[in-house]
């Protein structure tokens, strides 16, 4: 007799992606898609119904997105196994879906056999973090974390504001933004405004509207 399929979620809010996905599941044997899902919410109203084996969840998603999900899953159900297959590859974007439960974190252009091989073993209990993303991953937790204060400063930068621009919007002296500047500065180990916006942008610390 043979053994029962993996029972796979899929959530993504782009179709192309979920079909082909989907199909590229059908033709695996032992794997079977259970349902699929096009934004986070969903993802986490699938998990409940169908209660799959896997769930592949990408990041970037409406409504919710994937960190979200995530953790709605993962605390309603805390032996899920959730694996991450996005596009997105920053440090911050790594460490925040690890962080939230995810036991795997793939990109979307992944071959086929790893991603197959990713699946049975995250099935198998076991976790899958490709040496890129570890070594992405072991960046992030070196550097100190930025204050929920300074991440907003560090968003306005990025958006080109002055000081005294910063200090309007978020109703504080320039002294304050200064102060927060230079805690910024240390603990992103840059010496100026355009050098953290940078390492921002690369590291996923900030979303570019």
């Amino acid at each position: 007799m043979s053994p029962e399929p993996i029972r796979i979620l899929i959530a993504d809010d782009h179709p192309v992606v979920r079909q082909g996905l989907a199909a590229m599941i059908a033709r695996q044997p032992g794997m079977t898609v259970v349902a699929e899902a096009s934004n986070g919410r969903e993802a986490v109203e699938c998990f409940r119904i169908y209660q799959p084996d896997i769930a592949l969840v990408d990041l970037r998603m409406p409504e919710l997105d994937g960190v979200g999900a995530i953790a709605l899953i993962r605390e309603e159900f805390p032996s899920a196994r959730i694996m991450v297959l996005t596009t997105y590859d920053t440090d911050e974007d790594i460490y925040k879906g690890l962080r939230a439960g995810a036991m795997a974190y793939l990109l979307k252009d992944v071959p086929v056999s790893e991603l197959v091989e990713a699946i049975h073993a995250v099935n198998a209990g076991h976790k899958r973090i490709p040496q890129e993303v570890a070594s992405k991953l072991a960046e992030r937790l070196n550097t100190l974390q930025l204050t929920g204060r300074e991440l907003e400063v560090l968003q306005l930068v990025v958006a080109g504001k002055s000081n005294r621009s910063i200090a309007e919007n978020l109703h504080i002296g320039e002294g304050t933004v200064r102060a927060h500047l230079n805690n910024i500065f240390s603990k992103l180990k840059v010496n100026d405004r355009t050098q953290a916006a940078t390492i921002a942008i690369r590291r996923g610390l900030v979303r570019l509207e």
